[in-house]
């Protein structure tokens, strides 16, 4: 059972992340804890013409690896807000609601966020609007190694059992499951809700 879970900062997070977000209340996003590579804090994964496609958004190199998650800002030495909006483009183009919302997430594609949490916080807020829910979470106000928390900072939000749904590629490459929630936002538009709510929370740590 997951009680008051500690979610870590994500770019357009999976699915299941959003999962537990709309189902469990008290969660809270880690605003104290060290940058992590490799994980959903800067990338994300869509479905491309030939399959899982992964987005990574570049970092500026700190002198030291332990970096707080706050501190971390985005490079821009690499034109990857246009690669990450033509690849969007290019997956979701012929999905049944990218109509309707691409101009909404458009504009976070050409604005230059300094803070990589900033950018992820302001994702999530339209996110949620899109999804047309009411979510209260908090951020943390202090490192936590122990407590009555469910610690998912370095959960890798890869659930198993997740309901197919239709997906623009689907004949290709068959279904592929617990993508970034802009594959369920852009192919099941305002059932986006119901499904996240329908969904198994129930996590192995």
């Amino acid at each position: 059972m997951l009680n008051r879970p500690l979610l870590p900062t994500a770019y357009l997070a999976p699915i299941s992340y959003y999962a537990i977000l709309l189902q469990k209340a008290n969660c809270e996003i880690e605003y104290h804890e060290h940058f992590i590579k490799q994980s959903v804090r800067n990338r994300c994964e869509i479905y491309g013409a030939n399959g899982r496609l992964r987005l990574t958004i570049p970092k500026h190199r700190q002198g030291s690896s332990k970096t707080l998650i706050t501190n971390i800002k985005i490079s821009y030495q690499e034109e990857w807000q246009r690669e990450h909006w033509n690849a969007i483009v290019s997956a979701y183009n012929s999905s049944p609601f990218f109509k309707y919302y691409k101009d909404k997430l458009r504009p976070y594609y050409e604005k230059k966020e300094i803070y990589l949490i900033n950018f992820n916080n302001k994702l999530q807020k339209l996110i949620l609007a899109l999804l047309q829910v009411e979510v209260k979470y908090t951020h943390s106000t202090k490192y936590k190694d122990l407590g009555k928390f469910t610690d998912l900072r370095n959960y890798t939000f890869q659930s198993k059992r997740m309901k197919k749904y239709d997906q623009v590629f689907m004949e290709k490459h068959g279904f592929i499951s617990n993508l970034s929630i802009l594959d369920i936002l852009f192919n099941l538009g305002p059932e986006s809700t119901d499904y996240l709510t329908s969904l198994d929370t129930s996590i192995e740590i």
